[in-house]
């Protein structure tokens, strides 16, 4: 089995680790959360399943790139603003043959990483499985989503890894355009379950959300055309109302992060989508706005 090192400790991070050992992998989790480490280390990676059972598998947990050097896969599952932080961490301790998959939201992951790594050691991937943080080291089960990653050579034993895990794992020639589909349907969701602090199906329910919902991903869209980016579905906006309307129940991860007063995504998302049309002088200004509302209440 491979040895595969999970780089963060959060809701996404606990699934995939949690899956991983269950298929018989041997899982390391890198972090900085001392509560979610302890928890890792006393109790493993818990894992809440859809039967309400609550399922424990054990994994290491290290705080020090040090301790896991020569490591050849790293799956990335950190928030957007700590990918500079863990680009340092990987330098550390990432074999010169490793291969580090970001499967992060947001723009300019990749390009992060591959600064301090090297192109040829990162590949772009995105997933939409859904995940809870319940408690450290405890998540639950969202939605089963499908985990995208672009075509790399190296990719082979992750590409087991994740099958054997039951990940619904596909491999693609271009990553971009997944990143820029659920770049859409983010920005046109998280912000506003964080700011009107509802989950995700509240927003068709209410008409001022709704427009508000397709304004965003409009402006992404175009963004995206302007950036030659082809999205992998015609309608931006009856995209972004099937995935509301598919996870009506769920709390974004960003309204998540509000709520327990963490940092959020938003600088990667709807800032990135603003910065991103600067270049071609277009203003998505509803993305503006809510990337600064967002900002103003995340403190």
């Amino acid at each position: 089995m491979n040895n595969i090192l999970i780089v963060g400790t959060g809701a996404l991070a606990t699934l995939f680790a949690a899956r991983l050992a269950q298929a018989g992998h041997p899982v390391s989790m890198l972090g900085t959360w001392k509560e979610g480490l302890e928890a890792l280390h006393r109790h493993g990676a818990r894992l809440v399943a859809a039967d309400g059972n609550e399922y424990h598998f054990e994994v290491e947990a290290l705080s020090d790139p040090r301790e896991c050097r020569g490591i050849k896969h790293a799956l990335v599952l950190v928030k957007a603003w700590q990918t500079e932080r863990v680009a340092v961490q990987l330098r550390e301790c990432l074999a010169e043959d490793g291969l580090a998959v970001t499967l992060q939201n947001g723009l300019g992951n990749r390009e992060t990483l591959a600064r301090s790594l090297g192109l040829e050691r990162v590949a772009l991937g995105t997933t939409t499985t859904g995940a809870t943080l319940l408690g450290p080291g405890l998540v639950r089960a969202g939605g089963e989503g499908i985990v995208s990653i672009e075509q790399n050579q190296a990719l082979g034993p992750i590409e087991t890894a994740l099958k054997s895990a039951n990940f619904n794992l596909n491999l693609v020639e271009d990553a971009q355009s997944l990143v820029w589909g659920k770049l859409v349907i983010n920005a046109a969701i998280n912000p506003l379950t964080a700011l009107l602090r509802v989950p995700n199906g509240k927003l068709l329910e209410r008409p001022a959300a709704r427009a508000m919902m397709g304004t965003l991903a409009s402006e992404v869209a175009q963004v995206a055309a302007a950036e030659n980016i082809r999205l992998p579905f015609p309608d931006p906006i009856a995209a972004a109302e099937e995935v509301a309307q598919k996870t009506a129940a769920n709390h974004s991860s960003m309204l998540q992060d509000v709520l327990r007063g963490a940092p959020t995504e938003i600088d990667a998302i709807c800032g990135a989508v603003v910065q991103a049309g600067q270049k071609h002088n277009l203003e998505a200004f509803a993305n503006w706005t809510c990337w600064q509302l967002v900002k103003a209440i995340a403190g």
